[in-house]
C-alpha cells in the first residue's frame, strides 16, 4: 500500500482566538496573516460573541461569520462554558460542527456524582445535537475536571460520537502524567478534535527552598511535557484526520503573537514530517472498530 504524503489526510490547523479580544474586523486579517485553516471562537462573556438567547445569538454569530469571512476566515468550532440548545441551533444553522466545553468537578461532589450530573445535562442536549448536526466536544483538563483519557471515555462512551465526542488536550494529559499513546488507545473512535498547546511544571521563582511550591508554565510547542512530534506521528499512524486547534496559551502573554507564529511553523513542519508514517491500526478493542477515524464534519464554508 502506498503511504506517500499525498495519500495521507491533511490536518486542518486552527487557532483558539481567546487571547485576542480585538474587533472582528481586525481579528479576521490578523488570523488570515497566520495562514491557518480557521478559528475556534470563544462564545463567552467579554468576547466578540457572548452567550445569549437564540435571536440575539443568531445575529451575533451571523455577523461574526460575515465579518471574518471577508478575510477568508472560517469558524471551525466554538468554545463555551455552558452549552445551550440556542447555541447548538445557531451553530447548526451557520455550519459550525463542534462546540467545545470543559467538564469541571465541583468541590461539593465526588467524581461519580459529578459525572452523573454531566450526563444528565448532556442527555438533555443530545436531541438538539442530533437534529442540528453538531457535536458537543468535551475536553480533558488538569485539576478538578475530567482530567485524563479514561475519565473522558467513561463519561462519554455511552453517546454516539457524532453528538458527544472527546476533545483531547495532550498538554493537560502530560501535566497529569498520562502516557499520550495510551490516551489515544482509550479515546479511540470518540476522538473528535485535538487541542494543542504545551506546558511544564517549574518552581515558583520566589518559592522557599524547602517548600514544594510549583506552578504551571505555558510554553512553546517544542519545549513542554507533551511531545508534539510524537503526537503528530501517532495521529497519522492511527489514520485520524480531524481538526487540530492550537490554543495560543502562553505564560508570557505579551509575546502571544510571536509565539503562536513560531508554534504554527513548528506544527506544520512536524505534521508534514509525519505524513510518511504508515497507517497501522491499533489493536481492536471488543465491540469497537479497528480504525480510528474523524467523525466530525469539516465545513467547506460556514453558512450565513
Amino acid at each position: 500500500m502506498n503511504h506517500s504524503a499525498s495519500s495521507q489526510p491533511r490536518f486542518p490547523l486552527t487557532i483558539f482566538t481567546k487571547p485576542w479580544k480585538a474587533a472582528l474586523s481586525a481579528l479576521g486579517p490578523f488570523v488570515r496573516g497566520l495562514g491557518v485553516d480557521g478559528i475556534e471562537l470563544p462564545v463567552r462573556p467579554g468576547f466578540q460573541v457572548e452567550p445569549a438567547e437564540a435571536p440575539q445569538l443568531r445575529r451575533a454569530m451571523g455577523q461574526a461569520v460575515r465579518v471574518l469571512g471577508q478575510s477568508g476566515v472560517q469558524i471551525r468550532s466554538v468554545a463555551t462554558d455552558q452549552p445551550t440548545p440556542a447555541l447548538i441551533e445557531v451553530c447548526g444553522e451557520i455550519g459550525v460542527p463542534l462546540i467545545r466545553a470543559l467538564a469541571p468537578i465541583p468541590h461539593h461532589q465526588n467524581f461519580w456524582e459529578a459525572v452523573e450530573d454531566m450526563q444528565r445535562r448532556w442527555d438533555r442536549l443530545v436531541p438538539s445535537l442530533a437534529r442540528h448536526g453538531v457535536a458537543l466536544g468535551i475536553q480533558n483538563h488538569c485539576d478538578r475536571y475530567l482530567t485524563n483519557a479514561m475519565h473522558l471515555w467513561f463519561a462519554i462512551n455511552r453517546y454516539d460520537p457524532k453528538q458527544v465526542t472527546a476533545v483531547w488536550d495532550p498538554a493537560h494529559n502530560a501535566l497529569q502524567g498520562e502516557d499520550l499513546e495510551l490516551a489515544l488507545d482509550i479515546l479511540g473512535t470518540h476522538l473528535g478534535m485535538v487541542s494543542l498547546k504545551n506546558a511544564l511544571r517549574r518552581r515558583r521563582p520566589q518559592a522557599h527552598p524547602r517548600h514544594g511550591a510549583w506552578e504551571t508554565y505555558w510554553t512553546r510547542g517544542h519545549e513542554g511535557l507533551a511531545d508534539w512530534r510524537g503526537i503528530a506521528t501517532e495521529l497519522r499512524r492511527r489514520g485520524w484526520s480531524g481538526n487540530v486547534c492550537l490554543h495560543a496559551e502562553y505564560s508570557e502573554e505579551h509575546r502571544v503573537d510571536e509565539l503562536i507564529a513560531d508554534d504554527l511553523t513548528y506544527a506544520r513542519a512536524i505534521f508534514a514530517d509525519a505524513a510518511t508514517t504508515p497507517h497501522v491500526p491499533p489493536a481492536q478493542r471488543p465491540g469497537e472498530p479497528v480504525i480510528v477515524v474523524n467523525h466530525i464534519a469539516t465545513p467547506s464554508a460556514a453558512k450565513v
